[in-house]
């Protein structure tokens, strides 16, 4: 891992407390970014800012915020230029899921995943490319939006409709952002994870043994290990912070609307 690939980025993670949104900002700093870990669990965030800080890479902050606010978005970004200058970098990570098969979602279920997954989405980027239009264009790079997308917005599930529909929602962004802030220097993208052992990955396994779908915990794991994937195993957040760092640095600077697949092959089928 080179440690001066992200030297001078100044990044934003919403959801940065555990999963892969931790993965990813320890992997940053390990590279020379500074970052703003913003989550629900404000006190989860600041602990794992403390838990960067003394590798002594990076710099890290850890901010409360919930991300279905303006107000907190604002707030995050904010904090991310008080403690480091600028930003340069926004990573939306945030996200939830609670499966429900199509006939027994209620508005409650709709409203809690699309305003955690998509409209948080919209939200942070809207927020933090307010914030890089003021600074003013980079001389050299542009700054970078990165969505975190799912193979769910690509391949519709029987039992996570309403995640299928914020994930979908999460592509769109990425795209329509890519037209939208073009001319601001601002690029877009983001990537699409299948299967990755996270908390919310272990509570959508148990979730879907409570509604029936699935006989026993760990069976989602091996049903689409055997009949989805062709890399047959699941992955882990250091499968994907890879492809994160890569959007985020320098090397992607010629891309803007993609969502690029981290899936283990899921998609191709």
């Amino acid at each position: 891992m080179d440690p001066n690939r992200l030297k001078g980025k100044n990044i934003l993670i919403t959801g940065a407390a555990r999963g892969m949104g931790a993965a990813n900002a320890e992997s940053f700093a390990a590279q020379g970014a500074n970052v703003c870990l913003g989550d629900l669990d404000g006190a989860a965030a600041q602990e794992m800012a403390e838990t960067i800080n003394a590798a002594d890479n990076g710099k890290a902050i850890g901010v409360q915020m919930d991300v279905t606010k303006r107000a907190d978005n604002a707030a995050a970004v904010a904090a991310t230029v008080e403690a480091f200058g600028s930003i340069n970098v926004g990573l939306f990570n945030a996200g939830l899921n609670k499966p429900r098969f199509f006939m027994d979602i209620d508005e409650d279920n709709w409203d809690m995943i699309m305003n955690v997954n998509t409209k948080a989405m919209w939200l942070g980027m809207q927020e933090t490319a307010r914030q890089m239009i003021k600074q003013g264009p980079m001389a050299d790079h542009p700054y970078k939006l990165i969505n975190v997308g799912s193979i769910a917005s690509r391949k519709p599930l029987v039992d996570v409709t309403v995640y299928c529909t914020s994930k979908y929602g999460c592509l769109a962004l990425t795209h329509c952002g890519a037209l939208g802030l073009a001319e601001h220097n601002i690029t877009v993208n983001g990537y699409a994870p299948g299967v990755v052992v996270t908390p919310l990955w272990e509570q959508l396994d148990k979730d879907l043994v409570d509604i029936g779908f699935k006989e026993r915990e760990g069976q989602a794991y091996d049903d689409i290990v055997r009949d989805a994937l062709q890399i047959k195993r699941v992955s882990y957040p250091k499968d994907i912070t890879g492809t994160a760092s890569f959007l985020a640095s320098d090397d992607s600077d010629y891309m803007t609307g993609q969502m690029v697949h981290v899936d283990g092959g899921w998609c191709i089928q």
